[in-house]
C-alpha cells in the first residue's frame, strides 16, 4: 500500500472514531461483545441512532458483528483490538495507536 493510501485509510479510521457516541460505543466494546439494545441503553441513546453508529464502525472495520439467535452481537474487529484479548486497552489502527485511559 503506498503512503497516501496508507494516509487516507488512516483518516478514514481516526474519522470514524472522531463521534463522541461512536467514542463512547468503542469503549464500551473494549470490555465486552453487545447488542444494539446494550449499547442504546449505556449510551441512553435511540436504538436506530446507535444502529448508525454501529454500520458506520463497522463498515470502516472496526467493529464485527453475529448473529445470535435473534439478536445481533458487537465486537471489536480483530483487526483493531488483537486476537485473544479480553480486555483492549489500545488500538492499532496500522497508521498510529489509540490508548484508552
Amino acid at each position: 500500500m503506498q503512503e497516501q493510501q496508507k494516509a487516507e485509510r488512516c483518516a478514514e479510521l481516526l474519522s470514524a472514531m472522531a463521534d463522541p457516541d461512536r467514542l463512547m460505543i468503542l469503549r464500551a466494546l473494549r470490555e465486552r461483545p453487545q447488542s444494539v439494545t446494550d449499547l442504546s441503553a449505556l449510551l441512553d441513546k435511540e436504538i436506530g441512532n446507535v444502529s448508525h453508529h454501529l454500520k458506520v464502525l463497522r463498515l470502516r472495520g472496526l467493529v464485527a458483528s453475529q448473529r445470535q439467535g435473534r439478536s445481533i452481537i458487537y465486537s471489536l474487529s480483530r483487526e483493531i483490538a488483537g486476537k485473544g484479548r479480553s480486555s483492549v486497552d489500545r488500538f492499532d489502527l496500522g497508521c498510529c495507536r489509540v490508548d484508552f485511559k
